[in-house]
């Protein structure tokens, strides 16, 4: 299994998403992120100059081992404009993982198989 963590552009996020479900990764976690780097956002007010932190969103996606050039290649495509700030992707080895609800492990506790219970009405 693989962890991948892509840092893109904000205005990058909705056409990411749409090539990660383009290619059945359906499921991933983002978060806005700040930080700093050689891109420099700079906003004027009152004719003064002021260097912001770049906003950027950070994709955190684990993937079966077979599905993890697929994904990579769909943010590459999809977060590119050729311009400095245009992102970066992390890939990492993943040891195991587990479903909390039914306690799978594994690759198979990545993907669901069958139909989801219904949470009981109280």
């Amino acid at each position: 299994m693989k962890k991948i963590e892509a840092i893109i552009r904000k205005s990058k996020f909705e056409e990411v998403k749409k090539a990660l479900f383009d290619v059945d990764i359906t499921f991933f976690t983002h978060m806005d992120v700040v930080g700093v780097g050689k891109e420099r956002e700079e906003q004027i007010y009152r004719s003064v100059v002021f260097n912001s932190d770049i906003h950027r969103r950070l994709l955190s996606i684990v993937v079966r081992d077979q599905n993890a050039e697929k994904t990579i290649e769909a943010i590459l495509k999809a977060a590119w404009t050729g311009e400095i700030g245009d992102g970066k992707i992390f890939v990492y080895d993943i040891e195991q993982a587990y479903r909390i609800r039914t306690g799978e492990s594994g690759p198979e506790s990545l993907f669901l198989k069958g139909e989801e219970k219904e949470m009981p009405t109280v």
